[in-house]
């Protein structure tokens, strides 16, 4: 185990926010502490709504269309993630998942799972859990990812408006620490508890299109995000337990891959071994947060510039946002171009404990 991961387990109880997430469009968050709740504007860092004083662990993730729902889980149960599209709603317990109609809160299916447990808090007060999933809330690919094994790295991926098993894809050695989808259900993006290797997934054909060297040694991916893209997602990030977001061009990746491929030697490996070559250069930010301090990040949005501070003309710019569960909020921009150059610059940071309901940030530096 890691540094970082020691670090994780021993302070978790410690946190003042128990669980943090992002709306399916990034536009919004919301955090829970000990004292209830709070709902944040992304674009503004206003508080939108907050409820305190009430013994319950709020879910861990907002949806699409301003819906917004609430399990109240007191101490003797459990809190559930809750994924929602436009018409389904997916509950996802400790052995079972549930899909849900939306619209008339019938049970569509059930599904048995192996025991997903990851993400449990050490707080004696609250004795839930955060499973371990990841949902594409697109109608064209509208797919749920859960693991299927404790022993391995392996993945279910479940069509969740067509109610039927749609591939199962093994992905690591290690059981898995991290699942991301893209919005449009194309990809799948994995790691395990080694934390050494990314690996993305195309999800129709469940065949490896990518794979991303994170470092030579063991660290938690607490958290990857796509980018927003509803074509290709040119953008993966991960943060890890080190305090570092790691980003991944999948463009780049393509060419990379297509020139080793296409030599002699690396026709001859299989994508096992090609996996060693695969290069560690890409661009980090490192101590973004304190080493082993749990934290989620988003890339909220991807944008082409022209930059004439790197060497290419055009670069892609990448807005970043962290919620940290030490209690802050961080957003970060990063330009890069096509040699994998990058540059970064911190935007704005605040602390989410300390805001006054309805008032703006203004996303001042401190």
């Amino acid at each position: 185990m890691s540094s970082g991961s020691q670090s994780s387990s021993s302070s978790s109880s410690q946190y003042p926010i128990l669980c943090a997430s992002f709306n399916q469009d990034n536009s919004g968050f919301a955090i829970s502490t000990r004292d209830g709740f709070k709902i944040f504007d992304s674009n503004t860092g206003r508080l939108c709504y907050e409820r305190g004083k009430l013994p319950i662990f709020p879910f861990p993730f907002l949806f699409l269309l301003e819906l917004l729902l609430l399990w109240k889980c007191y101490i003797v149960q459990a809190s559930l993630p809750l994924l929602a599209a436009v018409n389904r709603l997916v509950v996802v317990l400790q052995e079972k998942t549930y899909i849900y109609d939306s619209n008339t809160l019938a049970i569509l299916d059930a599904i048995d799972t192996v025991p997903n447990v990851k993400g449990e808090t050490e707080d004696p007060r609250y004795v839930g859990f955060r499973g371990l999933c990841a949902f594409s809330p697109s109608l064209d690919g509208c797919f749920l990812a859960l693991p299927s094994s404790t022993t391995k790295g392996s993945v279910l991926v479940y069509n969740v408006m067509e109610l039927h098993s749609h591939c199962e894809i093994d992905a690591h050695c290690s059981p898995l620490a991290a699942i991301a989808m893209s919005f449009n259900g194309m990809y799948i993006a994995t790691a395990s508890e080694q934390g050494t290797i990314i690996r993305v997934h195309l999800v129709s054909e469940a065949t490896k299109s990518y794979s991303f060297r994170r470092g030579r040694y063991p660290s938690t991916i607490f958290s990857m995000s796509f980018g927003p893209s509803t074509q290709l997602p040119d953008i993966l990030v991960a943060l890890s337990s080190s305090g570092s977001i790691h980003v991944f061009s999948l463009g780049l990746a393509i060419n990379q891959r297509g020139r080793r491929s296409s030599s002699f030697l690396g026709s001859l490996l299989p994508d096992s071994v090609n996996d060693a070559f695969d290069p560690a250069h890409h661009p980090v930010l490192h101590n973004v947060v304190p080493a082993g301090v749990k934290s989620n990040v988003v890339v909220r949005k991807v944008d082409k510039i022209a930059d004439t501070s790197l060497s290419e003309s055009v670069a892609s710019r990448a807005t970043l946002s962290v919620i940290t569960f030490n209690g802050h909020f961080l957003e970060y921009t990063v330009d890069v171009n096509t040699q994998n150059e990058s540059k970064w610059s911190l935007k704005s940071e605040f602390n989410l404990l300390a805001v006054i309901s309805g008032e703006e940030q203004h996303f001042q530096l401190v």
